[in-house]
């Protein structure tokens, strides 16, 4: 039986991994106008479509390999399950639902974005965990490494500047998708200074648990927890980081111009939750062993 730690990292695996592979569709308009203009047929095959996708990947390519049917079904979801709350909690938070709305275009619009994140959740969960890597190479490939000289030696301690330029190029990749569309100053525009603070604390939360604590691949070797003072400093870095790779790109395509002081800052913040998944998930992505 798995450790409940275990199993805590897996389900964050595949909540990171929902958002990493779906984040562009959670800000695009088109995608919340087919959640509200879609006939509930149309929903319902999509849904059974997403599952007969979800079944198949997870039986062939699943982190379960010798999973049987009815522990791929349970998978399968639990999948769902994640995706649909990642998406009421995205939307809810982006403002694009709200209880002014009809109930058959919140349950559209969750539907349609949850089906892409519940086969983000499953591909993340699979794919992004750390543990068969720590496992194949072991004590002694580790010590390989450190007396190995080059650019593999210093991994323990590669150094910050480096790690600052990978953050960064990693913030800049995730965010350049999103931030050209106008959703972007439509979310800010529309947005609560509370859903913004909200969007901030959850950003540094997830960029903590994507470093620290969910075993991705590659985040014992670059960016090793040596306490809560340097998981605190390591996320508030990254942040800020992401906050300036957001700017930045917002100011390149001309979303600040003619935008209040306050406008900008919403548009930075909100687009900053797809730089701090790149910032931090990407860092260790955009980096070899």
């Amino acid at each position: 039986m798995r450790p409940i730690s275990k199993s805590i990292q897996e389900y964050g695996r595949g909540i990171i991994g929902g958002l990493l592979f779906s984040l562009p569709l959670l800000y695009t308009m088109e995608v919340w106008w087919a959640g509200f203009s879609a006939h509930p047929l149309q929903l319902i095959i999509y849904v059974l479509a997403t599952f007969a996708l979800l079944l198949g990947y997870n039986y062939f390519a699943g982190i379960r390999h010798d999973a049987n049917w009815t522990e791929v079904m349970i998978d399968s979801v639990e999948e769902m399950g994640l995706g649909l709350m990642i998406s009421s909690i995205a939307l809810l938070l982006l403002g694009r639902i709200s209880l002014d709305m009809t109930m058959g275009e919140i349950v559209g619009k969750i539907t349609i974005e949850a089906m892409t994140v519940a086969i983000g959740v499953s591909v993340g969960t699979a794919q992004l965990g750390g543990e068969g890597a720590d496992a194949d190479t072991g004590e002694g490939d580790n010590q390989s490494r450190g007396a190995g000289g080059g650019k593999g030696s210093s991994q323990t301690g590669v150094h910050f500047g480096g790690q600052l330029v990978i953050a960064f190029c990693g913030a800049v990749l995730f965010a350049a998708n999103v931030a050209p569309t106008e959703e972007i100053v439509m979310i800010a525009s529309e947005i609560s200074s509370w859903n913004l603070l909200a969007i901030a604390l959850i950003s540094i939360t997830l960029g903590a648990i994507i470093l620290f604590y969910l075993d991705f691949t590659g985040a014992q070797q670059f960016a090793p927890a040596t306490g809560l003072t340097a998981v605190i400093i390591g996320s508030v870095i990254t942040y800020a980081i992401a906050l300036a790779a957001s700017a930045m790109i917002l100011w390149f395509f001309g979303r600040f111009d003619g935008q209040s002081l306050a406008i900008c800052l919403a548009q930075t913040v909100v687009l900053g939750v797809a730089a701090t998944f790149g910032a931090s998930a990407g860092r260790f992505l955009l980096q070899t062993k």
